[in-house]
């Protein structure tokens, strides 16, 4: 199964929250606002300002903010700050050493094949799309007809 780190999770709640607000917010705002405890929120937006995705003001009306704007700001980013390089197979990680079946193996560019679509999938979505909510889906899923002579393709869940 294909699963992001609870910590990734957070850092998507925490950079959606950030995109829905004009102004800087504190880490106790953050906090409070999505009930994650304050030091997992600190924890969470020092990685993300490493990574460029946050910027962080000192002084009274202080806080983080997204480095650029939500339309700017993919989800593909935010998970490659948290997590490294996006890859659902060591063969399609550009930065683990290869694998020892790599000479006989018939299924590695198909894993590359998958490895680009979930990352461009992950990149189509900004955060301005996750403020939004549900929208449209990015790909079509297909459904197995129960009468082939019949079947229709399915229409999106709204």
């Amino acid at each position: 199964m294909l699963r992001i780190s609870r910590l990734t999770d957070y850092g998507i709640v925490l950079a959606t929250q950030l995109a829905s607000h004009e102004a800087s917010l504190s880490v106790r705002e953050l906090a409070d606002e999505t009930g994650i405890p304050q030091p997992t929120v600190s924890k969470v937006l020092k990685a993300l300002g490493r990574a460029g995705v946050v910027a962080a003001t000192r002084g009274a009306r202080g806080g983080y903010a997204l480095a650029r704007s939500p339309r700017e700001t993919n989800v593909a980013e935010i998970i490659t700050a948290l997590e490294g390089p996006i890859a659902v197979t060591e063969c399609t990680d550009d930065t683990s050493d290869s694998c020892a079946h790599e000479p006989h193996c018939g299924v590695r560019a198909n894993w590359q094949r998958i490895n680009a679509a979930v990352q461009t999938a992950l990149e189509a979505v900004t955060l301005a799309d996750m403020v939004r909510g549900h929208s449209a889906p990015l790909v079509q899923l297909r459904t197995r007809a129960t009468h082939v002579d019949t079947a229709e393709p399915s229409a999106p869940d709204a």
